[in-house]
């Protein structure tokens, strides 16, 4: 049977990720996943498009989310997470959102760990984002719908192909999913969650949104904090390019039921589709 393998979240958006065990799955995806985000002064958000060094940024955040720590290269800030203080506006993706600043410090040591001046913000519990897709469903900060699926079995296929182009395989942290999936039934064939429409895991239910268009950021060696040539981009527009002209790797989903996910639950597809491509 397919079952989840790992399970990631990313507390402040661009940043690294942490695996764990068990996670809370709420309607907005895990339990403080792209809760938070980096913005310049001027409100945009920052991304390792342009920041790679995002990723050496690896987020803490305490159980009930009241405490985050960010530790860089050696350095370390640790913060209350304030919900009181003012609302600041700020951009994603050119949308206009809000978000709740998070001081003074953490503002600094971000600024310094970045080269450019940055601040901190949270999502209000007032944000009510609903991203788009076939099944729309709320979401953080993420850069679209809540969770990001992947099966280990299309990334074997992504690495048996840059090998014949030469080019050594890829960690699954380039595409920094949520839910890794694995198994000797459909997990195993490659891009099958392109087809799955509605999921089972453990007593959650997830609702196909889009599929997952790549960008820049899978230049960015996640341990590295710095691009590292032109893959996988290059090998994946041979094989996995979209009508859109981008390429795509991984499928978005909405939460259709929340609860609580644990590596080692079965991944059960209740409806399957044609992949769009």
């Amino acid at each position: 049977m397919a079952e989840v393998v790992d399970l990631v979240h990313y507390p402040v958006k661009g940043c690294g990720g942490t695996s764990v065990s068990d996670a809370l799955l709420t309607e907005a995806g895990l339990a403080h996943d792209r809760t938070f985000m980096v913005t310049g002064e001027d409100g945009v958000y920052r991304t390792q498009r342009r920041h790679p060094r995002l990723a050496l940024i690896r987020p803490t955040v305490s159980a009930d989310g009241t405490g985050l720590r960010l530790d860089a290269e050696g350095t370390t800030v640790s913060i209350e997470v304030t919900s009181e203080a003012p609302r600041r506006a700020v951009d994603l993706f050119g949308d206009a959102f809000q978000g709740i600043d998070q001081g003074d410090e953490v503002a600094g040591w971000l600024s310094e760990v970045l080269g450019s001046p940055s601040r901190l913000v949270r999502v209000p519990p007032e944000h009510g984002r609903i991203a788009d897709g076939w099944i729309p469903g709320p979401s953080g900060y993420a850069d679209s719908s809540a969770v990001h699926l992947l099966s280990r079995g299309s990334l074997a296929l992504l690495n048996r192909r840059m090998a014949e182009r030469g080019a050594p395989p890829l960690p699954m942290s380039r595409f920094r999913p949520n839910i890794v999936v694995d198994g000797a039934d459909w997990a195993a064939e490659p891009h099958a969650e392109d087809r799955a429409r509605r999921v089972r895991i453990g007593g959650t239910e997830l609702g196909y949104a889009k599929l997952a268009v790549r960008c820049a950021v899978t230049l960015v060696d996640q341990e590295a904090g710095a691009r590292s040539g032109k893959e996988p981009l290059r090998t994946l527009a041979g094989y996995r390019r979209a009508a859109s002209g981008g390429v795509v790797f991984g499928t978005k989903f909405s939460v259709l039921r929340p609860g609580k996910l644990s590596v080692g639950d079965q991944v059960v597809v209740d409806e399957w589709g044609e992949a769009e491509r």
